[in-house]
């Protein structure tokens, strides 16, 4: 999975609805400061209930979800937004400190589009919302 080439929503130019998913306080307020910095709207959860409370209510167009988090990881998150009626639009994308192979292969399983290692550097998270959208098969 590569950034650079990520699919988003068809208008890369418009502000774009990113739902932050992290239990680390720091971490999402700094990744949600960011974000916003770049132009777009940010809508954050610290667990897994919120996250699939806030992934139904916002809307979002794009979900970074850390894999590690406390009780339900990111994985299954990823798995139960993708079975809901509007799981499919979102462009999911895996935050995690581990890049190894089964960790990379467990997250595509789960239904995430994309994969970062943290720390998420700024130029990865700006290509990746801003990136155009690929046509759907």
């Amino acid at each position: 999975m590569n950034p650079a080439n990520a699919s988003s929503a068809p208008d890369p130019s418009r502000p774009k609805r990113v739902l932050i998913v992290e239990d680390d306080d720091d971490a999402r307020d700094v990744l949600g400061e960011l974000i916003m910095a770049l132009g777009h709207d940010v809508v954050q959860a610290a667990t897994a209930s919120e996250a699939l409370e806030r992934a139904a209510d916002s809307e979002p167009d794009f979900a970074l979800i850390d894999l590690g988090l406390a009780g339900t990881d990111g994985c299954e998150v990823a798995r139960q937004i993708r079975s809901t009626p509007r799981g499919r639009e979102i462009r999911l994308v895996a935050l995690t400190g581990y890049s190894d192979k089964n960790t990379r292969k467990n997250a595509a399983e789960a239904g995430f589009d994309e994969f970062i290692v943290k720390p998420a550097h700024c130029d990865v998270i700006e290509a990746l919302l801003n990136a155009r959208a690929e046509q759907q098969n």
